[in-house]
């Protein structure tokens, strides 16, 4: 099984409904329209006053929570789910989140949007006292320091187990009684709160209120844990002197266009990227080609900006999935045009500006960029809405190793020349900030987490010796 997309990803989407009788309809509905958070796996818990019920799914959300049958199996007022792209534990049933156990004070479900850079640590010291693991995600090492807190309440067990964890976190925890939303003391991971009359919701992003008709409240704040019950929502800071540093890439390309984000337009941040990289860069071309569908935002600023027209000169196919199985070499060469095929009326003896949102590996950017060559364009340019990506992650994205990296093993004539472009350029990371609103990057303290860029890590990297550095896809073992 190949992948054709060279695109990094978003590790997870939480969506949890409390207050609602069809709160499992509900939630199949906010999870398909976060469906683009994670595509290998799906999951519903629900409580109807006596029992937790669950359904989990390896495969995409209307693929199986359509059904009838299956949300029938999932009555009850208040549900929790969860899409997932593995960055920290395989494609397995097992790490199918939300992850359930049963505590001293009763049963508890969990949702994690994120990494946590110090999850192999905490499983090595749990397991040496006495833990017994079932899954091989990160996730799971919360539960258990949860369970093993000596606090009384719900609340103050988690706030310990808090405490104890490092990296970026969205968390939507279910129990009997409540549902938790918690956000990482940076703000990594977004999470938002929305009502829908009497029932409350936590979702990843506003996208998923919008599809169920909920009305979007605010944003949990950095640091913060939010708890609904019968009597409402009460709000808790354990990190007060925390300061906000939402990740960058969640307005590059994660998140959905038509999502709010920091009181923020994601596809108006998209737009205003296209048109400062067009300021920077002036190049004098026929015509503005997006790679479709994530780089049609900074595709129209940039034509905006600099006048030269905008054309859909690639046409994507949206019924083929992310991943194609084939027989022959021959085959797995046509694998791109599964997805993209070039308008070449629009495309012949023209001088072409490609956008795109960023360059990972490069692979599927030069499949791209043969494709336009034989559809006969005179020249080919391409422009980047980021800056280039020169280091990994390791808070919830799936990112090749810094020697996969194109931009960190490549300079930019070397990345033209390997790519065969006539012109190659990126957004300048000054002008990513301006694109958000900002006059530029605060060096000292930065407003967002950038590291893919610059290489500042807004945490500290505890298993960094433990492989965390080289690979998180395979970051443990199921042996």
């Amino acid at each position: 099984m190949i992948n054709f997309d060279d695109k990094i990803r978003d590790k997870c989407g939480v969506f949890g409904v409390f207050g609602h009788e069809d709160s499992a309809a509900l939630t199949a509905l906010g999870l398909h329209a976060l469906q683009h958070r994670g595509q290998e796996s799906a999951g519903i818990v629900s409580f109807d006053g006596k029992n937790f019920n669950n359904q989990l799914y390896l495969g995409l959300v209307g693929d199986y929570f359509t059904k009838e049958k299956v949300i029938s199996r999932l009555p009850g007022n208040a549900s929790l789910g969860h899409v997932r792209y593995s960055t920290t534990g395989k494609t397995l049933f097992k790490n199918i989140q939300p992850l359930f156990a049963d505590l001293l004070g009763g049963g508890i479900a969990c949702s994690h949007n994120g990494n946590l850079t110090n999850g192999i640590e905490l499983r090595k010291r749990l397991i040496k006292e006495g833990s017994i693991f079932q899954s091989t995600s990160d996730t799971e090492a919360f539960i258990h320091l949860i369970s093993k807190s000596k606090e009384k309440t719900i609340v103050k067990k988690i706030i310990d187990a808090l405490y104890e964890i490092k990296g970026a976190y969205s968390f939507g925890l279910l129990t009997n009684k409540k549902l938790i939303g918690i956000r990482d003391p940076l703000g990594i991971r977004p999470l938002v709160i929305g009502s829908l009359g009497n029932a409350k919701i936590i979702s990843s992003e506003t996208c998923a209120l919008d599809i169920i008709g909920a009305k979007f409240d605010r944003e949990i704040d950095n640091g913060e844990i939010v708890v609904i019950d019968k009597d409402g929502i009460k709000s808790y800071n354990p990190f007060p002197n925390s300061v906000q540093r939402s990740c960058i890439f969640e307005y590059i390309y994660f998140a959905r266009p038509d999502s709010i984000l920091g009181g923020k337009s994601v596809y108006k941040c998209r737009k205003k990227m296209g048109m400062q990289l067009a300021k920077e860069y002036e190049t004098n071309g026929d015509i503005v080609i997006p790679v479709p569908d994530s780089g049609v935002p900074a595709a129209l600023g940039y034509s905006e900006e600099s006048k030269i027209p905008f054309d859909l000169g690639i046409i994507r196919n949206h019924y083929v999935g992310r991943t194609f199985i084939e027989p022959t070499q021959k085959i797995r060469q046509l694998g791109i045009k599964l997805k993209h095929n070039p308008n070449k009326e629009l495309i012949k003896g023209k001088k072409v500006i490609l956008v795109d949102d960023s360059i990972v590996r490069g692979t599927t950017a030069l499949k791209i960029i043969e494709m336009i060559r034989e559809a006969e364009a005179a020249e080919v340019h391409m422009r980047i809405s980021s800056p280039p990506i020169k280091f990994p992650d390791y808070y919830g994205i799936d990112t090749p190793k810094k020697e996969e990296l194109l931009a960190a093993t490549h300079t930019l004539k070397e990345m033209e020349n390997k790519l065969k472009l006539d012109s190659l350029h990126f957004l300048s990371i000054d002008g990513l900030y301006k694109s958000m609103g900002l006059k530029e990057r605060n060096a000292i303290r930065p407003q967002f987490t950038d590291h893919c860029f610059t290489g500042d890590y807004p945490t500290e990297l505890t298993d960094k010796d433990e492989g965390i550095l080289s690979s998180q896809l395979s970051l443990l073992s199921d042996s």
